[in-house]
């Protein structure tokens, strides 16, 4: 029988580098961390964290062109970037768990080391039902604004998405501006004991992603102006919708756990 070559009916997506070097920039990264800490020389970290900006935005750049302008996005493709997305927030959840841990470790069972309190004797804790309070209904409105924009997408109403997708992002710039404040104001520092260690790094890396889901906010409003999405085919959105509810539920958890409890 003669050999009769099948072409597959769907594009495949190009094999990428943009994994590898990005692999390779975080390795470069995290090691001119620690040569920066040991020997005060920012250069490699530097040149690390350049290339990494690069590499994402080159890399992202060829997503969105194989998305919306080659069509080879198929329902195959577009699984597994949701499935990887999937597992991406599963390892933030774990990120975020350890912080938790680290929190009810000390404040559960404090060691002589800290005055055998909580929290330690001379830290006064930042009033939950102030700023924290005000950050816990921005965000909270935000997931509302941010569902209200997803809800019109799929209604094929594209303004009223970027409307309530640009409500969003003012919610998340304001909740980081807030933090900020509250971090310039707290009367104790990220060297203040157990307390002011777990306080500022799990509150401080729940700003650094509420600024990283602001800036993927940001990138989908864009698309948006540009009608790179359509009613069933969105999924970059629907994974910023993903981050940002994830977020929204670990400031939760950040309020009731640290705010709340732990400042009593």
């Amino acid at each position: 029988m003669n050999n009769i070559n099948h072409q597959h009916p769907y594009h495949i997506v190009d094999q990428s580098p943009w994994p590898l070097l990005a692999a390779i920039g975080a390795l470069i990264t995290t090691s001119g961390l620690v040569n920066w800490f040991q020997n005060d020389n920012i250069i490699v970290a530097f040149s690390g964290i350049v290339s990494l900006i690069v590499i994402m935005i080159l890399w992202w750049r060829d997503v969105i062109r194989e998305s919306t302008f080659l069509g080879m996005h198929t329902s195959n493709v577009i699984n597994g970037l949701k499935i990887g997305f999937i597992l991406f927030v599963t390892s933030e959840i774990m990120f975020f768990f350890s912080f938790f841990w680290a929190f009810f470790h000390s404040a559960l069972s404090p060691t002589p080391e800290i005055g055998m309190s909580w929290p330690p004797n001379g830290i006064n804790p930042i009033n939950p039902w102030g700023v924290p309070l005000l950050n816990t209904a921005i965000l909270l409105s935000s997931g509302i604004s941010l569902t209200w924009s997803h809800h019109s997408l799929r209604e094929t109403n594209t303004q009223e998405a970027w409307n309530a997708l640009s409500l969003t992002i003012l919610l998340g710039l304001w909740f980081t501006s807030l933090q900020a404040f509250e971090y310039w104001e707290a009367n104790f520092s990220i060297a203040d004991s157990a307390y002011g260690s777990t306080f500022f790094v799990a509150t401080g890396f729940h700003g650094l992603h509420v600024i990283i889901g602001t800036l993927f906010l940001i990138i989908c409003l864009l698309r948006i102006s540009n009608n790179h999405f359509s009613h069933n085919h969105h999924v970059g959105f629907e994974c910023a919708i993903w981050y940002w509810h994830f977020v929204d539920v670990v400031w939760i958890f950040l309020f009731i756990c640290i705010y709340w409890w732990g400042g009593n």
